[in-house]
């Protein structure tokens, strides 16, 4: 029953390092923290850590949660500045009944007492992005093109957790948090259902609850791809009765009954994803008017 899903063709190299310590009597848990790291640590992806694009004021702030469904222990840290692998820092505080979440100044105190690395997030092509986008007469503010969040999922025999990454919206106002972080929103897990995630828009997902919701629904006898496509319609449906247009929003979800899915609204209607298990080795896939398929294998 191993498995691990994340978003985004970002994810392979890291998805196949975690996937191979897992078949090696590896920890769900530090599966999904070599996932994030590896792309918390490549200044390509523009999105997440390392070179993550700055808010308005050419501060990079990171957000990372991870929660154990398991223990149903959770741990988060918002709007942090130079720290190398927020998701480090909210597993470690994922071992914490109180005082799990922390932001700011008092997430990084924490990080430095106990020992994680900082160094300046600020690639020379990040700061040149934000000078450029300064010199517009308006900022437009858009999900990524192919990459945003990292959220990864593992699940071995009876343990499923799930963890998220971001440097959130470029040019965001500072001190803006999106769903990243927010138990049940960007993230949920519970061993005895599944697990999901989101990414896209945090405000759009943060207003659905939607990872805490398609944990529900896998709880009710839905699989994975049906709990994430069910959310999803039905969030969208209520949300236009409001006279609400929800901007780019994508799910996955891994099920502990060995289902997988994902959905998303996304213009093009196409999402990728990278999903192993057993059965499927490493490789990226999408979903594209409502049906998954690989779209690169890496045998």
């Amino acid at each position: 029953m191993t498995a691990i899903m994340a978003v985004w063709k970002m994810s392979l190299g890291g998805v196949k390092k975690a996937f191979g310590y897992l078949g090696n009597s590896g920890s769900v848990s530090r599966a999904i923290k070599m996932a994030i790291n590896d792309v918390e640590d490549n200044p390509a992806y523009t999105s997440v850590g390392y070179g993550g694009l700055p808010n308005r004021q050419g501060d990079v702030e990171l957000d990372a949660a991870f929660m154990d469904g398991s223990t149903g222990y959770y741990g988060g840290v918002m709007g942090v500045k130079g720290l190398a692998n927020p998701i480090d820092t909210a597993m470690e505080l994922s071992k914490r009944h109180l005082n799990c979440l922390l932001c700011g100044a008092g997430a990084e105190q924490f990080a430095r007492i106990n020992g994680f690395t900082f160094k300046n997030m600020l690639t020379a092509e990040s700061k040149k992005s934000w000078e450029d986008e300064l010199q517009k007469q308006t900022i437009k503010q858009e999900a990524y093109k192919g990459h945003d969040t990292v959220c990864v999922i593992a699940r071995k025999d009876g343990d499923i957790s799930a963890g998220v990454s971001t440097s959130g919206l470029f040019m965001k106002e500072p001190g803006r948090i999106g769903d990243s972080p927010i138990v049940g929103a960007g993230l949920y897990a519970d061993s005895s259902i599944g697990a999901a995630c989101a990414t896209g828009f945090g405000e759009d997902i943060i207003r659905g609850c939607l990872s805490y919701e398609v944990v529900r629904q896998m709880e009710h006898g839905r699989t994975a791809e049906a709990a994430c496509k069910t959310t999803l319609e039905k969030y969208i449906s209520r949300m236009d009765s409001k006279g609400f247009s929800l901007k780019s929003i994508s799910l996955i979800a891994v099920g502990m009954d060995g289902s997988f899915g994902a959905s998303t609204n996304l213009e093009n209607n196409e999402f990728t994803f990278v999903y192993a298990d057993a059965g499927h080795v490493p490789a990226i896939w999408s979903i594209a008017d409502g049906k998954m398929h690989i779209v690169q294998d890496t045998v």
